[in-house]
């Protein structure tokens, strides 16, 4: 359940606060998903079930995506940092301008 992971009390978050724990705790399971299919295809030996592993790692990025794109729409922060740096060209650690440091 989201909320163990909750580092205040939930009555002192803000609903913005909430939705966005909500979505990077599914983010993060989405991602932990990706990961396991992808071991378990690559461990599989048998051809069908490998395939089938990779199509639910696939819906897994999909899911995983989407939740990408919520927080773009619904964080302004976020939203400035996927512009910065998804479908770029370049190094990306040093995608930041001269005089910014971070």
């Amino acid at each position: 359940m989201s909320s163990e992971s909750l580092h205040a009390p939930r009555d002192r978050l803000s609903k913005d606060t909430l939705a966005m724990h909500q979505a990077i705790s599914s983010l993060m399971e989405e991602l932990e998903a990706v990961d396991w299919y992808r071991q378990r295809a690559d461990d599989c030996e048998d051809a069908a079930l490998k395939e089938i592993l990779l199509h639910n790692m696939r819906e897994e990025m999909e899911h995983a995506c989407m939740v990408i794109e919520w927080m773009r729409r619904n964080n302004k922060d976020f939203a400035g940092y996927l512009d910065a740096f998804v479908y770029t060209e370049g190094e990306i650690a040093h995608h930041h301008d001269d005089d910014d440091e971070s």
